[in-house]
């Protein structure tokens, strides 16, 4: 009989010490309890919690290596975001010649077509293609054969004869450089033609 006495009070105490319990975690909620979140919802259809981390900023310094990159790739930007304005316009008026020129085989009357146009030329690009550098240079007359898809060697053979552009292309060796090479978007003027299209996108020129 005591025993079970004991069992009944010892119950009314653990009930009682449950009840109390929970009497105070309730009086502890408070308004922010609940927490608004992001949801995603998965590709499955379940919507989980998301969140987004802040940036985190790391800073390090650059390899030897991927120094001399970034200064090669600088150096390749510059002078593209340059010569470039002069090959778009430079192409586009070699492109006018060379149509006009299509079924004229008279050597005078081609001779008057190219020779119509070539002052403009001078005109537009004799005193800012002087103050080119030489690297500037090697990456105008890819950027030309680009909008024309000619070299500047056969360009020059075509206006003023191959006589003159061999001429042109011994001083070009000497400085370490040749009119005849071609672009290659695809493989070894990757780069040039990453830089170009930015270019297009930012002053709105059309390939």
């Amino acid at each position: 009989m005591q025993r079970l006495i004991k069992n009944i009070i010892c119950f009314f105490l653990f009930a009682g010490t449950i009840c109390f319990s929970t009497k105070v975690v309730a009086q502890e909620h408070g308004v922010y309890d609940t927490l608004k979140v992001y949801a995603y919802v998965t590709p499955a259809g379940d919507t989980i919690p998301m969140s987004y981390l802040p940036f985190v900023e790391v800073r390090a310094r650059l390899m030897r290596e991927w120094q001399k990159h970034w200064a090669e790739w600088t150096r390749l930007r510059n002078a593209v975001y340059v010569t470039y304005p002069y090959a778009k316009t430079a192409g586009k008026i070699m492109n006018e010649i060379n149509a006009k020129l299509v079924n004229v085989t008279d050597k005078r009357k081609r001779k008057e077509i190219i020779h119509s146009r070539e002052k403009e030329l001078r005109k537009e690009f004799t005193d800012k293609l002087t103050n080119l550098s030489i690297y500037q240079g090697k990456v105008l007359m890819k950027l030309i054969y680009r909008e024309t898809n000619n070299s500047c060697y056969e360009i020059i053979g075509e206006y003023k004869g191959y006589f003159t552009a061999a001429m042109y292309q011994t001083v070009a060796f000497f400085f370490g450089t040749s009119l005849k090479q071609n672009y290659d978007a695809k493989s070894g003027d990757k780069d040039i033609e990453t830089i170009v299209r930015d270019v297009e996108k930012m002053y709105g020129y059309k390939s």
